[in-house]
């Protein structure tokens, strides 16, 4: 299964490294079944850099080197085997390698420009589930891809630690799209410097506002705290194991976590193994407080279950 490999230039899709229209080769790709699952990036990725190119990198099937061992997001999330039931992967780029604020506007154009790769799989497959997986600033991404969407268009949107205000989340989930779709808003105390960071250096659209890693409200949405030990132990007694935390402060633990990419796998992929009621009932309903692993001093506990080693 070949990925697609879109980039933003501006607010408008390209294919990767050919700067030509990308409409072309969605048409051309083979009927297969399967879902249709958008990749997207976050902050300091930028397509073409030998250095940084998301699709060398964390959006490849075979990431080249980096300083830290990267998962391939494709592989990990069921492309790259053959079968007939892949779907379509789509590698969405965008240029993050700039100051916060710039970022955030060019992560507001780039979320046109995914609306409009959205729409043209909808109309050369209008049955076929599209679903949405993002990463820190790659939230502002999927978030403003909403507000350009009918309602429908997108199934599921995973948001990884994402980089977006609470407010913004809330706005972008009225919209047509977004009333329609289910989001998981996956979050790790592990993340918290960094969600201080975002709020200290970026305006909020309003007074009070914090990071969705501070949990997130809706009647489609979910909040994922992959830290809690309360939310891990639910998670592995529904057949979903995820390992426990290694860090205090990671920012990629969202995605290097073992077993992390194989629980979203199963919900792109599985939907009726985890809807979202049941992940809304079964979860705990208060996160753990801002800091809270950070200035923990108890030892993680152990030894792990077998099902959180694996």
């Amino acid at each position: 299964m070949a990925i697609i490999r879109i980039n933003a230039v501006g607010d408008s899709p390209v294919l990767h490294a050919r700067h030509r229209d990308f409409e072309a080769d969605i048409m051309a790709m083979p009927a297969r079944s399967g879902p249709a699952v958008i990749m997207v990036h976050g902050y300091k990725y930028q397509p073409g850099n030998p250095e940084h190119c998301p699709h060398r990198h964390i959006l490849s099937l075979d990431p080249q080197h980096l300083p830290w061992r990267a998962p391939s997001w494709p592989r990990q999330l069921g492309f790259g085997l053959g079968r007939r039931d892949e779907g379509l992967a789509v590698a969405f780029g965008w240029d993050a390698r700039a100051s916060l604020g710039q970022a955030q506007i060019r992560a507001v154009q780039a979320g046109q420009a995914l609306a409009r790769v959205v729409q043209a799989l909808r109309q050369v497959d209008p049955p076929r589930d599209i679903h949405i997986v993002c990463h820190s600033l790659g939230s502002e991404v999927a978030l403003e891809a909403l507000h350009h969407l009918p309602a429908g268009a997108v199934q599921r949107l995973i948001s990884l630690t994402g980089a977006s205000y609470q407010s913004r989340a809330s706005r972008a989930l009225k919209t047509p799209a977004g009333r329609t779709a289910e989001f998981f808003n996956i979050t790790s105390r592990e993340n918290d410097a960094i969600d201080f960071l975002f709020e200290t250096l970026t305006r909020a659209p309003e007074v009070g506002d914090h990071a969705i890693g501070q949990g997130f409200e809706a009647a489609n949405a979910v909040t994922l705290q992959l830290d809690c030990l309360d939310t891990l132990d639910r998670l592995g007694q529904m057949g979903h194991p995820i390992g426990l935390p290694e860090r205090r402060v990671c920012h990629w633990s969202a995605y290097t976590r073992p077993g992390a990419l194989r629980f979203y796998k199963r919900l792109i992929r599985q939907p009726e193994r985890t809807p979202l009621k049941l992940m809304q009932q079964a979860l705990p309903d208060v996160p753990a407080r801002r800091w809270s692993r950070l200035l923990s001093l108890r030892p993680l506990p152990g030894p792990m279950p077998i099902w959180q080693r694996i």
